[in-house]
């Protein structure tokens, strides 16, 4: 089991950039596949974007492609979503999350780790 906790979310008004972190502890990162899921408010939990446990692979939701960019440093295990050109759709919940393999990558229900959320919200 790994523990994962967020950090990095806050207000920014349309067009500004944000970059969230998420912390590893348990166990070591580059073993999972790694992603971030946002939750808006009377919203399903969504796929934003994933990497593999080598940072070799990722990818994104359409909504985001060009936007945001997903990395992590194994070594300090940590994973980034860096979000550019933001946008008031933008504005959720930010959950990040880990499982063993990177198939199936946006399928919410097969990740077994999860953080408490950062919250983003994105002014118009």
């Amino acid at each position: 089991h790994v523990q994962l906790v967020e950090s990095g979310g806050g207000v920014v008004q349309a067009g500004g950039s944000l970059r969230l972190s998420c912390a590893a502890s348990g166990r070591t990162l580059n073993r999972y596949a790694m992603a971030w899921f946002r939750q808006a408010p009377v919203k399903e939990r969504e796929f934003v974007a994933a990497i593999s446990g080598s940072g070799e692979d990722s990818d994104y939701a359409e909504p985001v492609k060009g936007r945001f960019t997903i990395s992590r440093d194994n070594a300090k295990n940590t994973v980034s979503l860096q979000m550019n050109s933001l946008k008031p759709e933008d504005t959720a919940i930010y959950y990040c999350a880990a499982k063993w393999i990177f198939i199936d990558r946006a399928e919410r229900a097969l990740y077994t780790n999860w953080g408490q959320g950062t919250q983003v919200t994105v002014s118009s």
